[in-house]
């Protein structure tokens, strides 16, 4: 089970440090010109907009219990496919109203992590099941960043095994699932049995939970890293390290161009944190919930 890492009395000290690399990586995003996806490039990665309220509220559903929405002035906040933007649990509402009151004269829409989490939990624009959501996070487990090694230069696979198989490791006795690291670009054989062990695991998450680890495995390219950060085993500026390993070699060896690799790296803490405070919270509610329901029963 995750440990709880915040609570909703801390969130403005979650909020500022997530706030500072969001912003920070925006400067970066502004220098893209190819997007994943058409449903981010027409929801969150447009054109900037004239600020258009004064503050961002939010306030509790009439029709989900424990829901929130979040209102702008007087208006409801909607998705980019139009529906009413409502998210489970008070805290996840507080950093996403944190974010739309951190704009200034422009809402800078491809800053906001969070909120883009968020529309995409609702809107599903993938139109993925949530087996198909599991599989597809499951589908790391055969290129998990840190099963590949290369055998030369001798100094860089000494690096990576003593980075990541540490993590490598606690992933085996925390799941009982072992990847065995290769050299090389051929993918390590996985077991069936570990596909149905990784799956159980992830089944027992609510689908919230599931779009922000599938969101962590995209940027880290590691389903172990990306549990482990879920866990609390390593840090965001720790689990970003561990994932550009082999270019934070060469980087030491040759050199970088300075301003791209250091906004690189931001934007990529920017969104980890995002996921990483999204799936806490998501987290923390289902929890809450599934405690309420346990004490109704007795």
């Amino acid at each position: 089970m995750f440990r709880c890492l915040i609570c909703a009395r801390h969130i403005s000290n979650y909020g500022s440090t997530a706030a500072v690399v969001i912003a920070e990586a925006s400067t970066f995003l502004k220098h893209r010109t190819m997007h994943t996806t058409a449903y981010r490039l027409s929801s969150f990665i447009g054109k900037d907009l004239k600020k258009f309220y004064k503050t961002a509220r939010i306030t509790q559903a009439t029709n989900k219990p424990g829901h929130y929405e979040i209102n702008l002035d007087t208006r409801k906040l909607k998705t980019p496919v139009g529906n009413i933007f409502q998210i489970p649990g008070e805290s996840l509402a507080m950093a996403v109203a944190a974010e739309w009151n951190s704009q200034k004269d422009t809402i800078k829409r491809h800053s906001m992590h969070i909120t883009s989490l968020c529309n995409t939990a609702i809107d599903n624009p993938t139109h993925k099941t949530r087996s198909q959501l599991v599989r597809s996070i499951c589908h790391y487990l055969g290129s998990d960043t840190l099963c590949f090694r290369m055998e030369e230069p001798e100094k860089l696979l000494q690096f990576q095994e003593e980075n990541w198989d540490p993590i490598l490791e606690w992933f085996k006795n925390r799941y009982q699932i072992n990847l065995e690291p290769t050299i090389g670009i051929v993918s390590p054989a996985i077991p069936d049995e570990t596909f149905t062990t990784l799956e159980k695991q992830l089944n027992s998450y609510s689908d919230w939970t599931l779009t922000g680890i599938q969101q962590l495995v995209d940027c880290l390219k590691s389903i172990s890293l990306a549990l482990a950060l879920c866990e609390s085993e390593v840090a965001v500026e720790k689990a970003v390290y561990l994932s550009r390993l082999e270019q934070i070699y060469q980087v030491n060896q040759w050199g970088s161009v300075e301003w791209y690799h250091d906004l690189e790296v931001q934007e990529t803490q920017a969104r980890v944190a995002a996921a990483t405070l999204f799936i806490h919270f998501c987290h923390d509610f289902s929890s809450s919930q599934t405690k309420q329901k346990l004490s109704s029963w007795t």
